[in-house]
């Protein structure tokens, strides 16, 4: 009998746990390339840009635009989960691609660099300049910045709060539409009750996360750390409306409760919704049906956002 009640729909993936290490880093990485289905979409426009960071470095993004959309279009700026050590997978880009075709908005896909070659905080860092670049050329690109969202699953989700509070406290004139959060990574200090229980779930667990914390390079003693574990922070006030998304069988499922909780205490609004059955990355199985309902969920919060 399987050890956790994760539903038969994610299979094979319920059973498969990447084996994070440098030396695994080093073999994989290399050929996680952007998938060809991108540009297969005759609905989307799909162009690909570098984007110059704050050291000068250039980073890799793609514009996809739905070709309906028009003008003044909404914007998504959408950022992969992947530990902070993994380029984006096929789903994160098939994805991104629906957030644009059913949402009715152009995305940003940021393909921001990654640990252990960069340590933290150049992937804040890269995301927050490719968020800067957009709200700059936002007339070019044919983007209302009054209707600017930004997202992330996992890692991506530390990056996207990482990137609110950084506009925040830089006092950037970007004021996001919402934060969409599935299954975030957002306490660091790995000790809730879902990383104690959930130490070698599929997918990811909390001694992946414990790995990675060495990878990342992100140091406590720093002030830019809390982007890093955002729910330590002591000031919520002014971050935007959240979607936030929890898996049944993660080490993060806590994360995402707690950050709620700190959001609703500050008067923010939130949208909680706690999936069952399912596992950190469960969407990779693009075919299920908690996926489909999943993808529905999050699509619904960007619209209403977007429209208001």
């Amino acid at each position: 009998m399987p050890k956790y009640k994760i539903s038969r729909e994610f299979f094979p993936f319920s059973h498969f746990t990447p084996p994070i290490s440098e030396k695994f880093l080093a073999m994989a990485v290399p050929n996680m390339k952007t998938p060809k289905c991108i540009y297969r979409d005759k609905s989307l426009s799909v162009i690909r840009r570098e984007i110059a960071s704050f050291d000068g470095e250039m980073i890799e993004c793609f514009v996809m635009s739905p070709r309906s959309v028009g003008e003044n279009a909404p914007c998504l700026i959408y950022l992969h989960g992947g530990g902070f050590v993994l380029p984006a997978a096929g789903y994160h880009y098939k994805n991104a691609m629906r957030y644009a075709g059913e949402v009715g908005c152009k995305v940003v896909f940021v393909n921001y660099r990654l640990a252990p070659a960069h340590r933290h905080p150049v992937f804040f860092e890269d995301c927050y300049a490719v968020m800067c670049w957009t709200y700059d050329h936002a007339a070019s690109l044919g983007i209302d910045t009054a209707r600017m969202g930004i997202g992330g699953d996992s890692a991506g989700s530390t990056l996207a709060v990482g990137v609110c509070m950084m506009a925040r406290d830089r006092n950037h004139p970007v004021k996001f539409a919402f934060q969409m959060l599935p299954y975030p990574y957002l306490d660091a200090r790995n000790n809730s009750e879902s990383c104690r229980t959930y130490t070698d779930t599929p997918m990811w667990n909390s001694s992946l996360s414990h790995r990675i914390g060495s990878m990342t390079g992100a140091d406590r003693s720093r002030p830019d750390y809390i982007w890093y574990s955002p729910v330590e922070a002591e000031d919520f006030a002014g971050l935007p409306p959240a979607y936030i998304e929890t898996a049944e069988f993660d080490c993060l499922h806590d994360d995402g409760i707690l950050y709620a909780g700190k959001l609703r205490a500050a008067g923010i609004a939130v949208t909680l919704n706690e999936t069952r059955g399912t596992m950190h990355g469960f969407d990779i199985v693009q075919n299920a049906k908690t996926t489909q309902a999943a993808l529905a969920a999050r699509i619904s919060f960007m619209k209403e956002r977007f429209a208001k």
